[in-house]
């Protein structure tokens, strides 16, 4: 394999704790917090995946908001501007699983970059929020390519901006779905194993498989 010459994250899911506005869920619509989260982050998830197919391009606020008014329909819960407004700003800081600071610690002298959907306002606000200014040497977004992950040419972003070959990233995930793109583009990929599902069956297998993001190095 390849030196590794850089260090690139997804964001949401992976150094960021999506499911973190779960409090806040829950104190807009009491009784209903983890299934309104739930359903937001995987409707948020399709949203991205059609919008690439159909080649209907909405930046990720709108989509993340979009995404919010279909879960609350679905649960038949009454939303206003007033109820959905603060639910957005969620969003913008959310938290940090607590092994993400310590990872990104023990990689420096390497440079690193966060590759995401995320809009570029919102991926400056909760790198901004996590007190991560200055980590990363590219934050690096979906919108200047105008399609969402998995497709290849979100991946040439980050080798392109990087200026380093794509077997030389090596690329972090929590996202199976995520890590089976990267791997398939060309990456060398760790697949962030956060959760208990199994790998994704797609003939593609994460280079490595970590259970945190501290034994980066160690893999």
């Amino acid at each position: 394999m390849a030196q590794i010459k850089a260090y690139v994250f997804d964001a949401y899911g992976t150094l960021f704790d999506v499911h973190s506005v779960q409090y806040r869920c829950e104190e807009v619509f009491p009784g209903h917090g983890i299934q309104l989260t739930t359903l937001w982050r995987n409707k948020q998830l399709q949203y991205t995946w059609l919008r690439s197919l159909m080649g209907r391009y909405e930046d990720f606020w709108t989509i993340t908001r979009d995404a919010l008014e279909y879960a609350c329909q679905t649960l038949g819960l009454d939303h206003r501007p007033e109820q959905i407004d603060p639910l957005m700003e969620a969003y913008l800081t959310l938290s940090p699983f607590p092994d993400s600071a310590e990872a990104l610690d023990s990689l420096v002298g390497t440079p690193c970059a966060i590759l995401s959907n995320g809009t570029p306002a919102m991926l400056r606000s909760v790198v901004k929020n996590a007190g991560w200014e200055g980590r990363f040497q590219h934050i690096l977004s979906v919108d200047a390519v105008k399609v969402y992950k998995p497709h290849p040419s979100v991946y040439q972003l980050a080798a392109s901006e990087l200026g380093v070959k794509a077997q030389e990233i090596m690329f972090v995930s929590s996202n199976g779905w995520d890590a089976a793109g990267a791997k398939t583009f060309g990456f060398q990929v760790c697949w962030l194993h956060r959760t208990t599902e199994p790998v994704e069956v797609l003939g593609i297998q994460p280079d490595r498989i970590i259970k945190t993001p501290l034994h980066l190095k160690e893999a």
